[in-house]
């Protein structure tokens, strides 16, 4: 596993549209289907990263904070499953429903999604407002696996929080840092 660090995706972009299996739903959604009112975040994850593993739960419990103020999460898989299997669309739901996602979990067979978003790595977060304009791209927090620090989502939720209250964005916005996406 290379540590790998997010691409350059700057504030203002307007956020690529897409049409993509839910490996939840088993339905074919699109961006327009599944933002929210006020805030649409967009992770690009996967199944099998240690940095994914670490944030899961994290991620579940943000989401559900949030599911009541017009903010909508959305997970995206964009990895090669022949030579990465263990991130396939089965094992896709699989996985949502053990930890119980409360978001949908989409497949990016093509990986046109992740390179519309210039995405690099797993995890890989993205904040838009309620006009799909890029206001966040960068961490959850200063959490690692194995680095001791506790995970808080600081990051993440500030950035959130500025949004769905119509503020400006964070200035400073740190790259996530995760698995380098497997690339075709």
């Amino acid at each position: 596993m290379a540590l790998t660090a997010s691409n350059p995706f700057p504030v203002g972009t307007l956020a690529p549209e897409f049409l993509l299996l839910d490996t939840v739903s088993n339905k074919t959604l699109s961006l327009q289907q599944l933002k929210g009112a006020k805030v649409t975040v967009i992770m690009f994850i996967c199944n099998h990263c240690p940095f994914v593993i670490h944030v899961n739960s994290t991620l579940v419990d943000l989401a559900n904070s949030y599911n009541s103020k017009d903010v909508s999460f959305i997970a995206i898989s964009s990895n090669d499953v022949v030579n990465y299997p263990q991130d396939s669309p089965e094992l896709m739901t699989q996985l949502a429903q053990k930890e119980k996602y409360p978001f949908p979990y989409l497949y990016d067979k093509n990986q046109e999604v992740a390179k519309a978003y210039n995405a690099a790595c797993t995890p890989d977060f993205y904040v838009f407002n309620s006009e799909l304009k890029s206001v966040y791209h960068g961490q959850l927090d200063d959490s690692r696996p194995g680095n001791d620090k506790p995970l808080t989502a600081k990051d993440l939720k500030k950035a959130i929080d500025l949004s769905v209250s119509g503020l400006k964005p964070i200035i400073d916005q740190k790259p996530s840092m995760g698995c380098g996406i497997k690339w075709k």
